[in-house]
């Protein structure tokens, strides 16, 4: 299985590498996978590299539920990688449970897809795309068939999922018997010695008990990561929550000013419209007073006038 980082490190740089284009193109979100899809394409025909242009422009647009599954992988690959082991060892250790073993089994498994599947609704969320009921069912469908189902497990490694992943009845460990050949009968093995037979059982047991304890620690490592994802996200979540309290503070202090503002501005234009009334007052008064002053001397004139006339 290829891993997108390997494509990177091929020769020729992920610029020029059409493995590496179509990891790109399949973390697009599907509403702007088509057209991105010919931005490539283009690119690539452009360079004179046609047969890279066929692969991109027969790229098909991934559901919003592979798209997000490609995301996570993408966006995660610490996680994905320890979801994909810890698929693995589950697969191996499923079949030497007891039935009390397969309810705890079942039991991590839920937990898991459950904290792995908000993830990704998140990261969606964070690019933009909020994930319905529906397509996160899908989702988690998916991460479910990744840890059931090897094929399924290679299908999303690869990160190009276009539809959402249907998980199997059971678990499928990924190997199977040898085909007997048409028209042969088995032979059934010869008994082996008893204290032979006793090596084997032993041997299995111990075996089947180290798959075990591989699974139980792969299962413990996963849930101390969501736990730790999980404070992440707290942490996270409480920030936000006081940088909203911090902004509807703000807001309301902006809102209080806004208001004394309007205030003033009604003060500064009443004073302004009084102090216009009182300016025309003024001139009123100071004509007034002018002529007041004019009549007095033409008065005075007018006496000095009439004394003068009768010495």
């Amino acid at each position: 299985m290829e891993t997108l980082n390997a494509r990177k490190d091929r020769p020729g740089g992920a610029g020029h590498d059409v493995e590496s284009v179509l990891d790109e193109l399949y973390t697009t979100p599907p509403s702007d996978f088509v057209a991105r899809r010919e931005t490539l394409a283009a690119a690539a025909k452009t360079a004179g590299r046609a047969d890279d242009a066929r692969r991109i422009h027969a790229a098909r647009r991934p559901t919003l539920a592979a798209w997000a599954a490609n995301f996570l992988l993408r966006s995660q690959p610490e996680e994905s990688r320890q979801f994909l082991e810890l698929g693995r060892a589950l697969r191996e250790a499923y079949h030497a449970l007891d039935a009390g073993g397969l309810k705890d089994l079942s039991g991590q498994r839920r937990r898991v897809v459950s904290a792995l599947s908000r993830q990704a609704a998140q990261l969606a969320r964070d690019a933009g795309h909020r994930l319905s009921e529906s397509v996160q069912r899908d989702l988690e469908a998916t991460l479910r068939a990744v840890l059931a189902d090897p094929d399924a497990a290679d299908q999303w490694a690869a990160g190009r999922l276009v539809n959402a992943l249907t998980p199997p009845s059971e678990f499928r460990p990924g190997t199977a018997p040898a085909a007997q050949r048409p028209g042969t009968r088995s032979r059934p093995a010869p008994p082996p010695p008893a204290r032979a037979s006793k090596d084997v059982l032993a041997e299995r047991r111990r075996a089947r008990q180290e798959q075990l304890t591989q699974a139980k620690e792969a299962a413990e490592a996963a849930e101390q990561r969501l736990r730790e994802e999980r404070a992440r996200q707290a942490d996270a979540d409480a920030e936000l929550q006081r940088a909203r309290e911090r902004t509807e503070q703000a807001r309301r202090r902006m809102s209080a000013i806004e208001e004394q503002l309007r205030q003033a501005r009604e003060e500064f234009q009443q004073a302004e419209n009084e102090q216009q009334e009182a300016e025309e007052h003024s001139r009123s008064a100071a004509d007034a007073l002018a002529r007041a002053e004019r009549e007095a001397r033409e008065s005075a004139q007018r006496v000095r006038r009439m004394t003068a006339g009768t010495t």
